[in-house]
């Protein structure tokens, strides 16, 4: 297992672990599933990656208020 060290946000590092928490992982965890998600097939697809294309496509006919009223709920 190797080591990375990265600068991030003081603010960023508090959300991603509660959400990792939420989630039943560790932000390592969370980090390595993105960075493979993204790595792992970038030669063969389009500049956004496929997750990202999933969530823009699920964002389509989403309630923006509803979503607004939900994240304030969830980080109280």
């Amino acid at each position: 297992m190797s080591r990375l060290t990265l600068s991030i946000d003081r603010s960023v590092v508090a959300r991603a672990k509660r959400y990792a928490h939420s989630q039943g992982i560790s932000v390592s965890a969370l980090v390595e599933n993105y960075l493979d998600l993204v790595s792992k097939h970038a030669a063969h697809r389009a500049p956004a990656t496929r997750a990202l294309g999933w969530i823009r496509g699920s964002l389509k006919k989403a309630d923006m208020e509803d979503y607004r009223q939900h994240l304030i709920r969830k980080y109280r």
